[in-house]
C-alpha cells in the first residue's frame, strides 16, 4: 500500500476515532485498515493511535502527524486535478448532511442535474434534523438551519429562511382565523416542536415593529422531526410556523392556508459546514457552488419585511 493512502487511512481513524467506521467510510477491509497504520508506525518508528475497546485516541506523535497530513493531503488532491478541467476533476465520494425535509424536497429532486454535470461524483446524503459531529460521522459537509454553536467547524453561511404561519381548512373552519397574536392564546393551538438538540418545546414567535415576541399559545400535540410536525398541522391538531418550501405544495393544492402573514417568526439562518478550510475539496466546491444555487430562490437577504 502506497504512502498516500496509508496516511488517508490514518487520518480517517483519527478523526472518526475507530478502525471500523473509517473501514466502512474507506470501503476497505478492517484488516487492511489495521495493517496500513501498523505498517506507518513501523515505518514511523513511533506510536501514533492509542487503541482501548472504546475509543483511538492520538498519542503526542500522532497528533503532531495528522496536522502536516492533512495539508499533504490537500496538496496531493490539487496536483491531481492540476491539468484537468470541468467535469473531469469533480470525482470521489463527497458525503453530506441535510435536514430531512431539505434532503427531501430541495437535494434530491435537483440531484440528477448535479450528477449529470459530474458524472464520476458519488454523493452520499444522509438526513437528520440534529447537529452531528461530522468526523465522528464520516461527513464531508452539513446542512444547518438555526442558530450555530460549533467553534471548530468551517461555517459558510448561505442566508436566511423565511417561516410562515400555517393551519388546515379543517383547523380553520372549526377554531376560526385568527387575525391578531392575542387570539391565539383564545381557543387556538399550536403543533408543539421539540428541538432535536435539547428536547425542549420552542415556542411561538413573531416579529413586530421589529421586535421579537413570543406568544403562550398552548399544544397537545409535541414532535421532534419535520414531518410529523407537517403531518399533525395536516390533521387539524394546530397552527405550524415553517420554512415556504416545505408545505407550498399543500398550499397550493389548498390542503393548508397561510395565516397570519404580518405575524411571522424572524427568519432562520441557513449555513454549510465543514471540516478544515485547508482540506476543502473540489467535490466540495462544486457541491457548495451548487446548493447555493439551489437554496437561492429560497433565501432572504435579510430580515423579512413586515
Amino acid at each position: 500500500m502506497d504512502k498516500l493512502q496509508q496516511f488517508r487511512i490514518f487520518v480517517q481513524i483519527a478523526e472518526m476515532g475507530s478502525f471500523i467506521k473509517a473501514a466502512h467510510a474507506l470501503e476497505l477491509p478492517r484488516a487492511s485498515v489495521s495493517a496500513a497504520v501498523q505498517e506507518l508506525e513501523s515505518d514511523l518508528g513511533s506510536r501514533l493511535l492509542h487503541r482501548t475497546t472504546r475509543r483511538v485516541q492520538l498519542t503526542t506523535d500522532g497528533a503532531q502527524l495528522l496536522e502536516r497530513v492533512r495539508l499533504l493531503l490537500a496538496d496531493a488532491e490539487d496536483i491531481d486535478s492540476l491539468f484537468q478541467t470541468g467535469q473531469r476533476q469533480v470525482s470521489g465520494r463527497l458525503n453530506v448532511d441535510a435536514p430531512s425535509r431539505i434532503a427531501r424536497r430541495l437535494i434530491a429532486p435537483a440531484l440528477p442535474g448535479l450528477l449529470r454535470r459530474y458524472p464520476r461524483l458519488q454523493l452520499g446524503l444522509s438526513s437528520t434534523d440534529r447537529a452531528i459531529d461530522l468526523a465522528q460521522e464520516g461527513v464531508d459537509c452539513t446542512v444547518r438551519v438555526g442558530s450555530l454553536h460549533d467553534s471548530s467547524l468551517v461555517v459558510h453561511p448561505l442566508g436566511q429562511i423565511a417561516l410562515i404561519n400555517c393551519a388546515s381548512l379543517d383547523y380553520l373552519r372549526k377554531r376560526g382565523t385568527p387575525m391578531q397574536p392575542e387570539e391565539l392564546t383564545q381557543g387556538h393551538a399550536m403543533i408543539g416542536y421539540a428541538s432535536p438538540t435539547n428536547g425542549r418545546e420552542q415556542p411561538w414567535e413573531y416579529v413586530c415593529a421589529d421586535k421579537l415576541h413570543s406568544a403562550p399559545v398552548p399544544s397537545q400535540v409535541i414532535v421532534n422531526n419535520a414531518e410529523s410536525y407537517i403531518a399533525c398541522c395536516l390533521a387539524g391538531l394546530g397552527l405550524i410556523q415553517i420554512p415556504r418550501f416545505d408545505v407550498q405544495h399543500l398550499i397550493d393544492r389548498g390542503d393548508l392556508v397561510e395565516v397570519h402573514p404580518e405575524f411571522r417568526a424572524a427568519s432562520m439562518p441557513v449555513s454549510l459546514l465543514y471540516l478544515h478550510r485547508r482540506q476543502r475539496s473540489r467535490r466540495l466546491d462544486a457541491f457548495i457552488e451548487w446548493f447555493e444555487s439551489l437554496m437561492r430562490p429560497h433565501l432572504e437577504t435579510g430580515e423579512t419585511s413586515r
